[in-house]
C-alpha cells in the first residue's frame, strides 16, 4: 500500500471532528503540530501539487500513470511530474496561482522553454503549466491541451 493509499485509507476511518482538526492544522495551525513546517512555502506547495495530481489529473485520466520527476533529470526543476503514454510522456509543471497574480498572462522564460524543448525531445510530449488554486486546476483550458497530446501520443 502506497503512502497515499494509507493516508485515504486513515481518513476514510476519522470522525468529523478528527476532519476538522487535520483541517485546521492544514489551514494555518500546522506549525502548532509540527514546529517549523508553516514557515516552509515548499510544504504547501508539495501538497497542493501532490493534490492537483492525485486528485485532479490521475481521476481525470485513470489510464495514466503520473510519476514525479526524476531528480537526475536535467529539467527536474522545470518539470513536476510526467504523465506516461506508453514509452512517451507529457511533462506537467505545477505553479502556484500566486507565481503570478494573472496566470492567463503568464510566460515561461527562455531558460524554461529550452528545458521543455529538451524534455520533448527525450520523451515526445509537451509540458503543460497548470497553475493550482488550493489544490484544484484553475486553468481548467489546459486540460483539453492534455487530451489532444494524449491522443497525440497515443496515435
Amino acid at each position: 500500500m502506497t503512502a497515499l493509499q494509507k493516508v485515504k485509507a486513515i481518513l476514510t476511518e476519522m470522525s468529523a471532528e478528527e476532519k476538522a482538526i487535520l483541517s485546521g492544522m492544514m489551514l494555518g495551525n500546522l506549525n502548532e503540530y509540527f514546529p517549523g513546517t508553516a514557515s516552509n512555502p515548499g510544504f504547501y506547495y508539495t501538497i497542493h501539487s501532490k493534490s492537483v495530481v492525485h486528485d485532479c489529473l490521475a481521476k481525470a485520466y485513470s489510464d495514466i500513470l503520473f510519476e514525479e520527476c526524476p531528480q537526475e533529470f536535467d529539467f527536474v526543476s522545470d518539470i513536476d511530474y510526467l504523465g506516461h503514454v506508453g514509452e512517451k510522456a507529457f511533462g506537467i509543471q505545477i505553479k502556484p496561482v500566486t507565481a503570478k497574480s494573472n496566470f492567463g498572462n503568464y510566460s515561461a522564460s527562455e531558460r524554461m522553454k529550452a528545458s521543455f524543448r529538451d524534455f520533448e525531445a527525450q520523451f515526445g510530449g509537451k509540458v503543460f503549466i497548470i497553475f493550482s488554486l488550493d489544490g484544484e486546476i484553475a486553468n481548467k483550458e489546459v486540460l483539453k491541451a492534455i487530451d489532444e497530446e494524449i491522443d497525440r501520443l497515443r496515435g
